[in-house]
Protein backbone atom coordinates (compact mmCIF):
# COMPACT_ATOMS: atom_id res chain seq x y z
CA UNK A 1 0.00 0.00 0.00
CA UNK A 2 2.83 2.41 0.86
CA UNK A 3 4.64 1.63 -2.38
CA UNK A 4 1.45 2.17 -4.38
CA UNK A 5 0.81 5.53 -2.71
CA UNK A 6 4.44 6.54 -3.26
CA UNK A 7 4.36 5.80 -6.99
CA UNK A 8 0.97 7.46 -7.34
CA UNK A 9 2.21 10.61 -5.61
CA UNK A 10 5.46 10.58 -7.64
CA UNK A 11 3.52 10.21 -10.89
CA UNK A 12 1.30 13.17 -10.01
CA UNK A 13 4.38 15.28 -9.24
CA UNK A 14 5.99 14.35 -12.57
CA UNK A 15 2.80 15.20 -14.48
CA UNK A 16 2.56 18.58 -12.74
CA UNK A 17 6.24 19.27 -13.50
CA UNK A 18 5.78 18.31 -17.19
CA UNK A 19 2.57 20.30 -17.65
CA UNK A 20 4.22 23.60 -18.74
CA UNK A 21 6.39 21.76 -21.27
CA UNK A 22 3.40 19.86 -22.67
CA UNK A 23 1.36 23.06 -22.96
CA UNK A 24 4.27 24.75 -24.75
CA UNK A 25 4.49 21.82 -27.15
CA UNK A 26 0.75 22.05 -27.85
CA UNK A 27 1.01 25.81 -28.33
CA UNK A 28 3.85 25.42 -30.83
CA UNK A 29 1.63 23.23 -33.01
CA UNK A 30 -1.42 25.51 -33.07
CA UNK A 31 -2.39 28.38 -35.34
CA UNK A 32 -2.86 31.89 -33.96
CA UNK A 33 -6.58 31.72 -34.74
CA UNK A 34 -6.93 28.64 -32.60
CA UNK A 35 -4.94 30.22 -29.79
CA UNK A 36 -7.06 33.37 -29.81
CA UNK A 37 -10.46 31.73 -30.18
CA UNK A 38 -10.04 28.57 -28.12
CA UNK A 39 -10.60 29.08 -24.40
CA UNK A 40 -9.18 25.68 -23.44
CA UNK A 41 -5.64 26.58 -24.43
CA UNK A 42 -4.19 23.55 -22.67
CA UNK A 43 -5.92 21.12 -25.04
CA UNK A 44 -4.06 19.41 -27.92
CA UNK A 45 -4.19 21.24 -31.27
CA UNK A 46 -7.11 20.56 -33.57
CA UNK A 47 -4.83 20.94 -36.58
CA UNK A 48 -1.07 20.43 -36.32
CA UNK A 49 0.99 23.30 -37.76
CA UNK A 50 4.58 22.12 -38.13
CA UNK A 51 5.39 25.22 -40.17
CA UNK A 52 5.64 27.14 -36.90
CA UNK A 53 9.03 25.53 -36.34
CA UNK A 54 10.36 26.51 -39.75
CA UNK A 55 9.04 30.04 -39.21
CA UNK A 56 10.80 30.24 -35.86
CA UNK A 57 14.06 28.96 -37.36
CA UNK A 58 14.00 31.33 -40.35
CA UNK A 59 12.51 34.51 -38.86
CA UNK A 60 14.59 34.44 -35.68
CA UNK A 61 17.84 33.47 -37.42
CA UNK A 62 18.14 30.55 -35.02
CA UNK A 63 21.04 28.97 -36.90
CA UNK A 64 23.33 31.94 -36.19
CA UNK A 65 22.18 32.13 -32.59
CA UNK A 66 22.84 28.43 -32.06
CA UNK A 67 26.42 28.89 -33.26
CA UNK A 68 26.85 31.87 -30.95
CA UNK A 69 25.51 29.89 -28.01
CA UNK A 70 27.95 27.05 -28.65
CA UNK A 71 30.82 29.54 -28.94
CA UNK A 72 29.88 30.97 -25.53
CA UNK A 73 28.85 27.80 -23.70
CA UNK A 74 31.59 25.31 -24.57
CA UNK A 75 34.63 27.48 -23.61
CA UNK A 76 32.80 28.70 -20.50
CA UNK A 77 32.14 25.16 -19.28
CA UNK A 78 35.64 23.88 -20.08
CA UNK A 79 37.31 26.91 -18.53
CA UNK A 80 35.21 26.76 -15.37
CA UNK A 81 35.90 23.03 -14.94
CA UNK A 82 39.65 23.42 -15.49
CA UNK A 83 40.13 26.37 -13.13
CA UNK A 84 37.82 24.97 -10.47
CA UNK A 85 39.58 21.60 -10.54
CA UNK A 86 42.90 23.34 -9.85
CA UNK A 87 41.39 25.36 -7.02
CA UNK A 88 39.60 22.34 -5.56
CA UNK A 89 42.83 20.32 -5.67
CA UNK A 90 44.68 23.01 -3.73
CA UNK A 91 41.91 23.48 -1.16
CA UNK A 92 41.41 19.74 -0.67
CA UNK A 93 45.01 18.60 -0.21
CA UNK A 94 47.20 21.55 0.73
CA UNK A 95 47.16 22.76 4.31
CA UNK A 96 48.21 26.38 3.84
CA UNK A 97 47.46 29.53 5.77
CA UNK A 98 44.02 31.06 5.17
CA UNK A 99 42.88 28.01 3.20
CA UNK A 100 39.55 28.02 5.03
CA UNK A 101 39.20 31.74 4.38
CA UNK A 102 39.70 31.15 0.66
CA UNK A 103 37.09 28.39 0.74
CA UNK A 104 34.66 30.70 2.52
CA UNK A 105 35.25 33.33 -0.16
CA UNK A 106 34.30 30.80 -2.84
CA UNK A 107 31.20 29.76 -0.90
CA UNK A 108 30.29 33.33 -0.03
CA UNK A 109 30.43 34.32 -3.68
CA UNK A 110 27.60 31.91 -4.39
CA UNK A 111 25.39 33.64 -1.81
CA UNK A 112 25.61 37.13 -3.33
CA UNK A 113 22.43 38.00 -5.29
CA UNK A 114 23.55 38.40 -8.89
CA UNK A 115 21.17 41.35 -9.34
CA UNK A 116 23.55 43.39 -7.16
CA UNK A 117 26.37 42.80 -9.64
CA UNK A 118 24.66 43.84 -12.87
CA UNK A 119 25.86 47.46 -12.93
CA UNK A 120 29.43 46.73 -11.69
CA UNK A 121 29.83 43.93 -14.22
CA UNK A 122 28.47 46.14 -17.01
CA UNK A 123 30.88 48.96 -16.17
CA UNK A 124 33.81 46.59 -15.73
CA UNK A 125 33.22 44.98 -19.11
CA UNK A 126 33.23 48.41 -20.79
CA UNK A 127 36.41 49.51 -18.98
CA UNK A 128 38.16 46.25 -19.95
CA UNK A 129 37.12 46.57 -23.58
CA UNK A 130 35.26 43.25 -23.64
CA UNK A 131 31.72 44.59 -23.81
CA UNK A 132 29.67 43.20 -26.70
CA UNK A 133 32.20 40.44 -27.34
CA UNK A 134 32.21 36.67 -26.96
CA UNK A 135 35.16 36.97 -24.60
CA UNK A 136 33.30 39.17 -22.14
CA UNK A 137 30.40 36.74 -21.69
CA UNK A 138 32.75 33.74 -21.52
CA UNK A 139 34.97 35.29 -18.85
CA UNK A 140 32.08 36.34 -16.66
CA UNK A 141 30.39 32.94 -16.95
CA UNK A 142 33.64 31.30 -15.89
CA UNK A 143 34.06 33.73 -13.01
CA UNK A 144 30.54 33.36 -11.65
CA UNK A 145 30.48 29.57 -11.94
CA UNK A 146 33.92 29.15 -10.39
CA UNK A 147 32.74 29.26 -6.76
CA UNK A 148 30.14 26.52 -7.07
CA UNK A 149 32.37 24.32 -9.22
CA UNK A 150 35.30 24.63 -6.81
CA UNK A 151 33.13 23.85 -3.79
CA UNK A 152 31.55 20.90 -5.61
CA UNK A 153 34.84 19.33 -6.76
CA UNK A 154 36.64 20.01 -3.49
CA UNK A 155 34.13 17.85 -1.62
CA UNK A 156 34.67 14.98 -4.08
CA UNK A 157 38.44 15.25 -3.87
CA UNK A 158 38.23 15.00 -0.10
CA UNK A 159 36.93 11.43 -0.50
CA UNK A 160 40.14 10.28 -2.23
CA UNK A 161 42.42 8.36 0.20
CA UNK A 162 45.49 10.35 1.20
CA UNK A 163 47.66 7.23 0.89
CA UNK A 164 47.43 7.51 -2.92
CA UNK A 165 49.08 10.92 -2.80
CA UNK A 166 51.72 9.76 -0.33
CA UNK A 167 52.65 6.84 -2.59
CA UNK A 168 52.91 9.14 -5.61
CA UNK A 169 55.14 11.59 -3.71
CA UNK A 170 57.43 8.74 -2.64
CA UNK A 171 57.70 7.62 -6.29
CA UNK A 172 58.89 11.11 -7.21
CA UNK A 173 55.75 12.60 -8.73
CA UNK A 174 55.47 16.38 -8.56
CA UNK A 175 52.29 18.22 -7.63
CA UNK A 176 51.05 18.86 -11.15
CA UNK A 177 51.68 15.24 -12.13
CA UNK A 178 49.61 14.10 -9.15
CA UNK A 179 46.85 16.45 -10.25
CA UNK A 180 46.96 15.37 -13.90
CA UNK A 181 47.52 11.62 -13.60
CA UNK A 182 45.84 10.75 -10.30
CA UNK A 183 43.26 13.33 -9.31
CA UNK A 184 41.67 14.11 -12.69
CA UNK A 185 40.99 10.45 -13.65
CA UNK A 186 39.41 9.84 -10.24
CA UNK A 187 37.08 12.86 -10.40
CA UNK A 188 35.94 12.42 -14.02
CA UNK A 189 32.43 11.24 -12.93
CA UNK A 190 32.08 14.30 -10.71
CA UNK A 191 33.34 16.63 -13.46
CA UNK A 192 30.95 15.03 -15.94
CA UNK A 193 27.99 15.65 -13.64
CA UNK A 194 29.17 19.19 -13.02
CA UNK A 195 29.74 19.76 -16.72
CA UNK A 196 26.15 18.78 -17.54
CA UNK A 197 24.82 21.20 -14.93
CA UNK A 198 27.08 24.00 -16.11
CA UNK A 199 26.22 23.41 -19.77
CA UNK A 200 22.51 23.60 -19.00
CA UNK A 201 22.82 26.74 -16.87
CA UNK A 202 25.03 28.64 -19.31
CA UNK A 203 23.05 27.53 -22.38
CA UNK A 204 19.83 28.80 -20.81
CA UNK A 205 21.34 32.04 -19.52
CA UNK A 206 19.47 35.16 -20.53
CA UNK A 207 20.34 37.90 -18.06
CA UNK A 208 24.12 38.08 -18.44
CA UNK A 209 23.87 37.89 -22.21
CA UNK A 210 21.33 40.71 -22.14
CA UNK A 211 23.67 42.85 -20.02
CA UNK A 212 26.93 42.12 -21.85
CA UNK A 213 25.85 41.73 -25.51
CA UNK A 214 24.26 44.34 -27.73
CA UNK A 215 25.12 43.39 -31.33
CA UNK A 216 22.83 40.89 -33.00
CA UNK A 217 25.75 38.92 -34.45
CA UNK A 218 26.94 37.93 -30.94
CA UNK A 219 23.56 37.12 -29.37
CA UNK A 220 22.86 33.58 -28.06
CA UNK A 221 19.67 31.71 -28.72
CA UNK A 222 17.94 32.94 -25.55
CA UNK A 223 18.24 36.55 -26.76
CA UNK A 224 17.36 35.54 -30.29
CA UNK A 225 13.94 34.37 -29.17
CA UNK A 226 13.07 37.99 -28.38
CA UNK A 227 13.13 38.71 -32.13
CA UNK A 228 9.97 36.62 -32.41
CA UNK A 229 8.07 39.06 -30.22
CA UNK A 230 6.13 41.51 -32.35
CA UNK A 231 5.54 45.19 -31.65
CA UNK A 232 1.75 44.99 -31.39
CA UNK A 233 1.02 41.31 -31.04
CA UNK A 234 3.19 38.31 -30.18
CA UNK A 235 3.06 35.08 -32.16
CA UNK A 236 2.89 32.77 -29.18
CA UNK A 237 2.86 29.66 -31.32
CA UNK A 238 6.09 30.64 -33.10
CA UNK A 239 7.71 31.74 -29.82
CA UNK A 240 6.80 28.40 -28.25
CA UNK A 241 8.30 26.59 -31.24
CA UNK A 242 11.51 28.58 -30.92
CA UNK A 243 11.69 27.87 -27.19
CA UNK A 244 11.36 24.14 -27.78
CA UNK A 245 14.08 24.28 -30.45
CA UNK A 246 16.37 26.04 -27.96
CA UNK A 247 15.60 23.43 -25.28
CA UNK A 248 16.44 20.46 -27.50
CA UNK A 249 20.25 20.78 -27.19
CA UNK A 250 20.54 20.68 -23.36
CA UNK A 251 17.95 17.90 -23.30
CA UNK A 252 19.98 15.82 -25.76
CA UNK A 253 23.20 16.51 -23.84
CA UNK A 254 21.59 15.32 -20.62
CA UNK A 255 20.17 12.16 -22.24
CA UNK A 256 23.55 11.31 -23.76
CA UNK A 257 25.50 11.82 -20.55
CA UNK A 258 22.91 10.95 -17.89
CA UNK A 259 24.88 7.83 -16.91
CA UNK A 260 27.88 9.97 -16.00
CA UNK A 261 25.59 12.45 -14.26
CA UNK A 262 24.13 9.77 -11.99
CA UNK A 263 27.57 8.28 -11.33
CA UNK A 264 28.91 11.70 -10.43
CA UNK A 265 26.12 12.34 -7.94
CA UNK A 266 26.75 9.05 -6.16
CA UNK A 267 30.56 9.12 -6.08
CA UNK A 268 31.77 9.17 -2.51
CA UNK A 269 28.38 8.35 -1.04
CA UNK A 270 29.66 4.93 0.13
CA UNK A 271 33.14 4.36 1.50
CA UNK A 272 35.12 1.20 1.11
Amino acid sequence: MKKTLFYLFATILVLIWLMPFVISAFTSLKSMDELMLEKKWWFPPKEIRLENYSTAWDDANMGRYFINTFIITVPSVLGALFLSSLGAFALAWYDFRFSKVVLMVFVGGMLIPFQMLLIPVYRLSISMGIYDRYLGVILFHMAFQLGFCTFFLRNFMKTIPASIFDAAMIDGANHFMIYRRIVLPLVIPAMAALGILEFTWIWNDYLWSLILIQSDKFKPVTLGLVNLQGQWISSWNVMAAGSIIAAVVPLVVFLLFQRYFIEGLTVGSVKG
